[in-house]
C-alpha cells in the first residue's frame, strides 16, 4: 500500500466517522423532540466523578412539562442565562461582547452562551472545556434550533440542568432548596434559583440577594 493510499483511507475513515456521529445527534434530537432523555453528558459526568469522590451520589430528578413550571422561573432563567433567548438564532454575538467586558471589568455575572449552547452542552459533552469542544458544539447548534424549536429546547433546558449536588432540573430544585414544586415558584425564590446556575454546586440560592436583584431588574426590564 503506498503512502498516498494510505492518507485516503486514513481521512476517509475520519469522514465516514464525523459523518456518522452527526447522523447520531440528528437521531438523538429529533428523538429528544418527543422523549424526555433519561441522562445527559454532564449527568454521567457527575456520575463517574462521584466514584472517586467522597459521599454517596444521590440523583434527583423529575422531568416536568413547561407548562408546569412556573413562568417566573422560566423567565428569570431567560434574564440571567439569555436575554435574547427567544429572538436569536442559537447564538447571541452582543452577548459575547458583553461577557468580554464583564470579565474585563471583572464584574463578569453571565456567560456568553445561550441557553441553546448550554443545552447543547449539557445533553453532548461535559463540563470540562476545550476548543475542539466548543467547536463541535457550535455545529450542533443550528440542528438544535431547526430540529426542537425554542419551547423544546427551553423545556429540556429546565429539566436537566444543574442546581445543586446531584440536584438536576427545575424541579427537583424547587424541592431541594424551596421545599415547593416548581409551578408554585414566585418571582424572587425564581430569581435567586437562576443566579446558582454559573456555579451551581459551590452556591446556594439563598445568598444569591445581590445576583437575585439584577436578574430581577434585567426581568423587569423584559416586561416580566
Amino acid at each position: 500500500m503506498t503512502v498516498r493510499r494510505f492518507i485516503s483511507n486514513i481521512l476517509l475513515f475520519c469522514a465516514v466517522l464525523v459523518a456518522g456521529y452527526y447522523v447520531f445527534v440528528v437521531v438523538a434530537l429529533s428523538g429528544l423532540k418527543v422523549i424526555d432523555p433519561i441522562t445527559t453528558g454532564v449527568q454521567t459526568q457527575r456520575r463517574i466523578e462521584s466514584w472517586f469522590g467522597k459521599g454517596k451520589y444521590q440523583k434527583r430528578q423529575t422531568f416536568m412539562p413547561l407548562a408546569k413550571i412556573s413562568t417566573h422561573l422560566q423567565w428569570a432563567v431567560i434574564a440571567a442565562e439569555d436575554g435574547r433567548f427567544y429572538e436569536h438564532n442559537g447564538f447571541e454575538w452582543s452577548q459575547i461582547e458583553i461577557a468580554i467586558k464583564e470579565k474585563e471589568e471583572h464584574k463578569r455575572t453571565r456567560g456568553a452562551s445561550t441557553i441553546t449552547q448550554q443545552l447543547v452542552k449539557n445533553l453532548f459533552f461535559t463540563t470540562y472545556q476545550s476548543y475542539v469542544r466548543k467547536g463541535v458544539e457550535a455545529s450542533i447548534v443550528p440542528l438544535a434550533e431547526l430540529i426542537l424549536g425554542k419551547k423544546r429546547i427551553l423545556e429540556l433546558y429546565l429539566n436537566v440542568i444543574e442546581w445543586g449536588p446531584g440536584v438536576w432540573g427545575a424541579e427537583a430544585a424547587a424541592e431541594y432548596h424551596y421545599h415547593m414544586p416548581a409551578a408554585k415558584l414566585g418571582r424572587e425564590h425564581a430569581a435567586h434559583l437562576a443566579a446558582v446556575l454559573p456555579a451551581p454546586r459551590k452556591w446556594n440560592p439563598a445568598h444569591m440577594n445581590d445576583y437575585s436583584a439584577i436578574i430581577l431588574q434585567r426581568m423587569t426590564q423584559l416586561g416580566r
